[in-house]
């Protein structure tokens, strides 16, 4: 551990763990391999079948495992070792896809394998993600949550931008089945990388509750997210940031089309989604620095008030020129919401409750987003894009409203959060 002041930056930096730098380098090859099967996936289904329902559906299939089994997954992966979760997760999957380019070398590739396969994957991405949460403070400590947490943030953002723009390529120069080849032996390398790691507790089981049925597990974790008002107020008022997320996301392509008159080929569609991301990724640089000098409740607070103002404007824009750096304040508020309610909940939770609470407030924001969307889209449908937007941004009012209600903004920073008793 070093010795210097908390106050200096390179001692708050997760980078200078090697081990954590190991990690980093693991998830960055899958979360490159994803952002690859973005692209290839629905293009593979769609050269299948030649449906869009069917496309829509394999989408689908890819995010109603986290809704199903979410809560379990968590309780289950406070039980384990979660480093090996990790590394059973990622070789599961990476086999899963494995199964796609040797089936299309065969000539026996259908939908319905892909199917089984994004259910395989998205399921095994779940317990992943349990996992996850609860070994990033275990391997850097608390003091450095935020800078790993923001660390991993900034380099999926990165990949996010530049992953389906090489996945496109890909595509169209090979088959979208060896792109999927291709994601599978990056599940499979991060697996390797991952099962070499070792850092204190990493296989250790996390201490276990008086009560060991499964059912009272999950109602534990359920329990500690209500207790603790930090925990629940930034979890459930992350409800609006989420619902208002989703709109963002299934109308922008509707928004540059009837509102900004861009041609439904046209390049610049493309300068929307990139604005977005850009907000994001700036976020996950500045975030752990603004934790350090501001509380988590006016950082939350704020983020609420700006991710709101933002979205009352884009539905006014009607210009490329205004509703660009729109889309890009809009995405830096809502990552900087997510990213200080994950830090949060990941400072204070005791480690045998990290994957339970963690995936619990994951639930929210999974839920909360395709609601989102689909309450957008029949708005938008009524009476178009701009009212649609503008009844979306009534979930950032709620959450605005419930932070100065209940006190938000007074919660304390980072630093002065401190794990109960017994975590």
């Amino acid at each position: 551990m070093s010795t210097r002041p908390a106050t200096d930056a390179r001692a708050d930096s997760a980078l200078a763990d090697p081990t954590y730098r190991w990690f980093l380098a693991a998830r960055t090859i899958a979360m490159a391999g994803n952002a690859l099967t973005l692209v290839a996936l629905p293009v593979l289904v769609y050269r299948l079948t030649g449906s869009a329902t069917l496309t829509a559906l394999v989408a689908a299939l890819e995010t109603a495992p986290y809704l199903l089994v979410g809560l379990l997954a968590g309780a289950l992966v406070d039980r384990a070792h979660r480093r090996r979760v990790l590394v059973t997760s990622a070789t599961v999957s990476g086999l899963a896809m494995l199964t796609v380019p040797l089936a299309d070398a065969l000539g026996v590739l259908g939908v319905g394998q892909i199917m089984v396969v994004a259910v395989v994957v998205a399921t095994s991405f779940v317990f992943a993600d349990a996992a996850g949460f609860g070994v990033v403070p275990q391997m850097v400590g608390r003091a450095r949550v935020a800078s790993a947490t923001s660390t991993l943030v900034s380099v999926g953002t990165a990949i996010g931008l530049v992953g389906p723009l090489v996945g496109g390529v890909l595509v169209t120069v090979t088959s979208p089945a060896l792109v999927l080849g291709i994601d599978g032996l990056a599940y499979l390398a991060c697996a390797a990388v991952l099962a070499r790691l070792r850092w204190p507790g990493s296989e250790e089981r996390p201490e276990r509750g008086p009560d060991r049925r499964l059912r009272a597990e999950v109602a534990e974790g359920l329990r500690f997210i209500w207790a603790l008002p930090v925990v629940r107020w930034l979890t459930l008022l992350g409800a609006g940031n989420s619902l208002a997320g989703g709109a963002v996301a299934g109308l922008l392509v509707v928004v540059g089309v009837e509102q900004l008159g861009l041609g439904v080929d046209s390049p610049r569609l493309g300068w929307l989604f990139a604005a977005g991301a850009a907000g994001t990724f700036l976020a996950s640089l500045a975030l752990p620095r603004l934790q350090r000098r501001v509380g988590v409740g006016l950082i939350t607070t704020v983020g609420y008030a700006v991710a709101l103002v933002t979205l009352l404007g884009l539905s006014f824009a009607t210009s490329l020129v205004v509703a660009l750096p729109l889309l890009a304040l809009q995405g830096y508020a809502a990552t900087t919401l997510i990213v200080n309610g994950i830090v949060a909940r990941q400072v204070v939770t005791p480690d045998r409750l990290q994957s339970r609470v963690n995936t619990t407030a994951r639930l929210i924001a999974w839920g909360g987003s395709p609601l989102g969307a689909a309450l957008a889209g029949v708005v938008a449908g009524a009476v178009g894009t701009p009212w649609a937007l503008r009844v979306a941004a009534l979930g950032l009012v709620v959450s605005l409203g419930g932070a100065l209600v209940v006190g938000v903004w007074r919660y304390p920073r980072v630093v002065r959060l401190a794990a109960p008793a017994g975590g």
